[in-house]
């Protein structure tokens, strides 16, 4: 088989949910920017291009009708070139990168592109209409569990203090923070133009920093009220913040690069997704590393980076405690608690970030994981050259 190589990762900067830069710019609009962009900086023919695939995880109103193809038409690629659609909820956007490095391997495609996407100022959680099953309610009503609780429901299973999860949460802002002030996102964002209202006018500004991180304290978390259950312990502030961005890949093979004489900053090597009980998915990055290590005959220690989506403190601290993994090299510049989980842009921009750390660590194995509603959990490796 083939290997997948990464010529170029980039992602937007992650935007607040109804209030944030994001506000007010369409998805299709603010991810064809970054496509473009991305496309400007690479020489390659956009004709050579065999499919783009982008994860979303509620793709309808503003990001329905196969998006994929909406942003395609935006970033003025050619009609000859496909596109669609995928949703694996919270690990769309990896599942997405995942799809295009498979029809690389098996000699389908030679290049292509795989990310995500997701506004949840315009879509919101669960869609503008949740209609659950009555079948699935009357049988199996965990399925529907939410996602706040199914956090609960690890903290109280697995002991996860209030204060464990206000600590870790200060610590991704503190981390993020830094990577901030040492102009360590800058490789992988790229700035975009794009307008928010205030009340009547239109104001037009380039997006370049993400607007979740801010300075908080321990002190001050611990004073937030819960927001999913009485008294328990999973707040606004150790839990991910709703959010808005996109984040892409371009993938080639290595016939490919060598014929139009490309360099790769990386490859990605393996992926494993797994399923869980939905009433306690925050799991999911367990079983999914542990599998994704077994097929690729590698150990914790063999991964010099990891990133873990940050959907709840409660999930991402019992992750990482069983897995074994020293924190000093999860999430190094923060996770989606400071930076924001777009759901279906998350695992895409995680891709982005972690290539972003790995190359000026000079890092050789990363992996990047994530747990999925309904009960699944994904992860992938990738190798930095």
């Amino acid at each position: 088989m083939k290997n997948a190589f990464i010529i170029e990762s980039k992602r937007t900067a992650v935007g607040k949910a109804y209030k944030g830069s994001l506000k007010d710019t369409r998805p299709d609009t603010f991810a064809a920017k970054l496509l473009q962009k991305m496309l400007a900086n690479n020489e390659i023919n956009i004709q050579d291009v065999g499919d783009i695939i982008i994860g979303c995880a509620m793709p309808e109103g503003e990001q329905g009708m196969n998006i994929a193809r909406g942003i395609s038409n935006l970033a003025s690629i050619p009609n000859s070139v496909p596109s669609f659609t995928v949703n694996r909820f919270c690990a769309s956007g990896l599942q997405a990168i995942n799809n295009i490095a498979q029809a690389i391997e098996v000699g389908n495609i030679d290049l292509g592109i795989g990310g995500g996407v997701e506004s949840m100022s315009m879509v919101p959680m669960g869609g503008y209409k949740f209609s659950s099953n009555n079948d699935i309610t009357e049988n199996s009503i965990d399925f529907y569990t939410s996602m706040g609780m199914t956090a609960e429901n690890i903290a109280k299973t697995f002991s996860i203090s209030r204060k464990q999860q206000d600590e870790f949460a200060c610590e991704s802002h503190r981390r993020a923070l830094l990577a901030i002030k040492n102009n360590l996102f800058n490789d992988e964002i790229v700035p975009i133009d794009v307008f928010t209202y205030d009340k009547h006018e239109k104001n037009h500004f380039t997006f370049e920093r993400d607007d979740g991180p801010r300075v908080t304290t321990v002190e001050g978390l611990s004073k937030l009220k819960t927001s999913f259950k009485q008294g328990g312990t999973v707040t606004a502030g150790n839990a991910s913040q709703m959010s808005d961005g996109a984040a892409f890949s371009i993938l080639a093979s290595k016939e490919y690069m060598d014929k139009h004489n490309l360099s790769p900053i990386g490859a990605f090597r393996d992926f494993s997704v797994v399923g869980v009980d939905p009433s306690i998915m925050g799991i999911g990055p367990i079983p999914a590393i542990t599998s994704l290590l077994k097929k690729t005959k590698l150990n914790i220690k063999d991964i010099g980076l990891f990133e873990i989506n940050e959907a709840f403190a409660a999930q991402a601290i019992h992750c990482i405690d069983v897995l074994k993994i020293d924190r000093d090299i999860v999430n190094i510049n923060g996770g989606a608690i400071a930076q924001g989980h777009p759901l279906g842009c998350t695992g895409a921009r995680q891709v982005s970030t972690i290539l972003n750390s790995m190359r000026k660590k000079k890092i050789r194995y990363g992996v990047i994981s994530m747990c999925i509603g309904g009960g699944m959990g994904a992860a992938a490796l990738v190798e930095c050259f």
